[in-house]
């Protein structure tokens, strides 16, 4: 049986932050979305609070953004991938990059223009 994961901002929700089965995490879909519910303006903004997100969930997990496997980054526009992409490549300037897959999507609700769900190794705990 899998290791489910609550979000780390404590709201509830219909779905687990993450799941952990033999030393991989599936981490949901992270949007660009503050604790306080704000939605920056900026796509590089909103790649770098997702990808903050993301590491809020890895971390409550027992990984890091250097735990990453894979990347999928969902953009409602791919016009706005130079954009994105200098914000993602600036975010994880630390960390050796993770294969990654950026396709355009129909729609988001609200002022969301990205998504980016991972695939992390991690330690099986206890």
């Amino acid at each position: 049986m899998p290791t489910l994961f609550p979000h780390p901002d404590g709201r509830p929700r219909p779905y687990s932050a993450a799941a952990l089965h033999n030393g991989t995490l599936w981490a949901c879909g992270q949007v660009p979305v503050t604790p306080e519910g704000d939605t920056p303006h900026d796509i590089g903004d909103q790649v770098r609070l997702a990808l903050d997100n993301l590491e809020t969930v890895l971390t409550a997990a027992g990984g890091g953004l250097d735990t990453l496997l894979k990347v999928t980054v969902y953009l409602a526009d791919l016009a706005e991938f130079d954009h994105y992409n200098s914000a993602y490549l600036d975010r994880l300037a630390d960390v050796e990059l993770p294969p990654r897959t950026t396709v355009q999507v129909a729609a988001f609700r609200g002022a969301k223009r990205v998504e980016i769900d991972a695939v992390a190794a991690l330690v099986p705990g206890p």
